[in-house]
């Protein structure tokens, strides 16, 4: 399961990109609009900072414009994806848009149905929202795993990424329903590498060093 940043923070990105593990970025014009620059430069500089995956996502409501507005993005970079929204608009958008040859990610996906509609016009990636869907008491995990299901018996090619993560177990839940990617804030990103098992060992690693050359200077 490759690991994806959901932000628009240059600062974030090339934190977590400098671990090694980063596979691509998520973002989205609620991210975007945070940075408070101009989009385009933004985007220019998450596509340069990370060579995987980035998703640049439109934002004209109907079909032809967002079309044109996916074109577009999808020429700033070999690595951008297009995102439209999971709209009548934006299956039309994004079926002209594959039909090009242009990758698309299908946003806001909140059902199996959907993640189905997503295939059929050829998209890259598929995002079903779990986290938007437990807040409302529904079962994101649930709907994640009749989505890789159907992928797996319909042989369908498009990746599902699990997006709106709260936590590291939904990460590691998404990696046991068959995520092919997981996308997530920074917050729960850094989380994934925390465990005070680990900071206990390395401390004990660490003192015993200490003494061990406290001791050999006291033979010298």
């Amino acid at each position: 399961m490759r690991l994806f940043l959901d932000t628009a923070d240059i600062d974030e990105i090339r934190e977590i990109n400098r671990w090694g593990v980063l596979s691509g970025v998520t973002t989205n014009p609620s991210l975007v609009a945070k940075e408070g620059e101009e989009p385009d430069l933004v985007w220019k500089e998450i596509l340069e900072t990370v060579p995987g995956d980035i998703s640049l996502e439109t934002t004209e409501p109907e079909a032809d414009a967002m079309y044109e507005q996916g074109v577009k993005l999808s020429q700033m970079a070999t690595n951008a994806v297009v995102k439209v929204p999971m709209t009548p608009d934006g299956l039309a958008a994004g079926k002209r848009l594959v039909a090009d040859g242009i990758r698309i990610n299908v946003t806001l996906v909140f059902s199996p149905a959907q993640a189905i509609l997503a295939a059929e016009v050829g998209a890259y990636i598929v995002s079903p929202f779990l986290g938007r869907l437990d807040d409302v008491g529904s079962d994101g995990m649930g709907m994640l795993r009749a989505i890789t299901e159907i992928y797996a018996v319909q042989g369908y090619d498009t990746n599902v990424l699990a997006a709106s993560l709260r936590h590291p177990m939904h990460v590691v839940d998404a990696a046991i329903g068959g995520a092919d990617i997981a996308t997530m804030p920074h917050d729960v990103f850094t989380k994934l590498v925390k465990h005070p098992l680990t900071d206990v060992g390395l401390e004990k690693f660490h003192a015993d060093w200490l003494t061990l050359q406290s001791d050999l200077k006291g033979e010298a």
